[in-house]
């Protein structure tokens, strides 16, 4: 007799995962299918975030700052330590730590929820049946729900002009893998990956070139925080070259060779290693027999509705595979919903507030629309902006790069967007948030009284700024 349930879930990102968690929270019977294998064969949940993107990307980048600042700036602070040195091996050690640790801790709240877990292959077929291939197992196995909920996540997207070979050229998971810093390292692709990972190998010695095919940097950015960010990583070392088109790559000698066009003709790099950062796709293929009727668009991705419901009734699709940007937070708020959905409640979620998060030194941030943007829908707006070189605790904490900048109806005052590039913008961000989920204006801010002395005054002075009402910015 076939197995039912209430939903079953298809992947165990952050998409899937917390899907499955609130909708057993609500009282479903639950089921989640996940085919994801560690590096040693082994069943990981949590999907490409935990495993090989936000979570061991963020440890090995935490670790790359604090060596550092152990060599530049510790002696600043009076603290002077005689011999700095990097061991990659016990770097590499605490990132996997980090990984299973947390892995482990989402099959806790799988068990302690009651949610049925199938380590494999789901395929979604007709009438909400879901045929499962176990690992280990020699048969198939063929469950099905009233719902059914994919979240297969994302893959890096392969270059035919650089082939990988897993040790040489490597995608993004592998460069979270290096056993040696290498002494000349090639990035394709200078976005939010290219960026985080080219940043983190830098700090630990490496020579970096990063070639992006677009002629404007990080174009998804505000226009002013993309420039100023640029200058700062080129001031790092971090040699990025725009409209720089990879057209083949060869290995050899154990090096990599590169040719690329740009404005001036072809060109030619050589590096040790060469990471392809070009973007993801969704992991649609053989997602679904073709019978089922499930409809795709273009590079895969799965067509849903404002609630994230497919062209299959009782089929949903979040995550990376759905519309929209391909962002942990973003997928795991739509599993939330399509969860209350489910469930008989009322749930949406506001595209218009997610936030964006680059994790470098300095860390970019940003919610809402960018100035480009209101400048191309004619939308009436007001800029305030204020620098962290003017933040008292900014300077005690010896980090002064960037600014914020909030952007406000001219008419109603109600903020439309905030822009951040400094220290530990990717925690104050979530304060425009809550101000942006709450229809705030700019006075609205400035009206709130801050500790001091905080990071988080910038925003308020920033807020000040709109009206040209800052405390702590000489006037021009």
């Amino acid at each position: 007799m076939t197995e039912q349930y209430d939903v079953i879930v298809i992947g165990a990102g952050p998409a899937g995962y917390v899907a499955a968690i609130r909708c057993a929270q609500l009282g479903l019977k639950t089921a989640c299918v996940d085919d994801w294998l560690s590096s040693n064969d082994k069943p990981s949940l949590g999907g490409t975030c935990l495993n090989v993107g936000c979570i061991p990307s963020k440890a090995l980048l935490e670790s790359s700052a604090l060596y550092a600042n152990a060599r530049q700036d510790f002696a600043k602070h009076g603290i002077v330590v005689p011999s700095i040195k990097m061991d990659i091996s016990a770097m590499m050690a605490r990132k996997d730590k980090i990984v299973n640790e947390l892995s482990q801790g989402i099959g806790i709240l799988f068990k302690s929820n009651g949610i049925t877990l199938y380590s494999g292959r789901g395929k979604l077929l007709p009438d909400k049946h879901i045929e499962i291939k176990e690992f280990g197992e020699e048969e198939k196995r063929t469950v099905s729900a009233d719902n059914v909920i994919l979240a297969p996540g994302s893959s890096p997207i392969d270059l035919k002009a650089a082939p990988l070979d897993g040790h040489l050229i490597v995608d993004s998971s592998g460069a979270l893998g290096f056993s040696e810093v290498p002494a000349r390292l090639g990035i394709i692709g200078a976005g939010v990956i290219g960026l985080e990972l080219g940043s983190m190998w830098r700090r630990l010695g490496s020579e970096v070139v990063l070639l992006e095919a677009q002629e404007k940097f990080l174009p998804i950015a505000d226009d002013q925080i993309a420039r100023e960010s640029h200058k700062q990583f080129s001031a790092q070392g971090l040699d990025i070259r725009l409209n720089a088109r990879v057209v083949a790559c060869e290995v050899k000698n154990n090096r990599v060779n590169i040719d690329y066009e740009d404005a001036t003709g072809t060109q030619h790099e050589t590096v040790d290693k060469l990471i392809v950062a070009v973007g993801r796709r969704p992991n649609t293929s053989d997602l679904c027999a073709e019978e089922a009727g499930l409809t795709l668009e273009e590079w895969g991705v799965i067509h849903v509705d404002a609630q994230c419901m497919t062209n299959l009734p009782g089929v949903y699709a979040i995550g990376d595979a759905s519309h929209g940007p391909m962002l942990a937070h973003k997928g795991s708020e739509e599993g939330v919903m399509v969860a209350e959905i489910i469930a008989g409640h009322s749930a949406q979620v506001n595209y218009d507030t997610i936030p964006n998060v680059i994790y470098t030194e300095p860390e970019i941030a940003w919610i809402g629309k960018t100035e480009q943007r209101l400048k191309s829908t004619g939308t009436p707006y007001r800029v305030g902006k204020f620098p962290f070189s003017a933040s008292g605790r900014a300077k005690a904490s010896g980090d002064t790069t960037g600014m914020v900048k909030v952007l406000a109806d001219a008419e109603t005052d109600r903020i439309l967007g905030v822009h951040m590039m400094g220290p530990h913008c990717s925690e104050l961000i979530a304060q425009a948030g809550i101000a942006m989920a709450f229809g705030a204006s700019s006075e609205d801010i400035a009206m709130i009284m801050f500790a001091h002395p905080t990071l988080s005054e910038a925003f308020r002075e920033a807020a000040l700024a709109v009206d040209g009402r800052a405390i702590h910015l000489v006037k021009k």
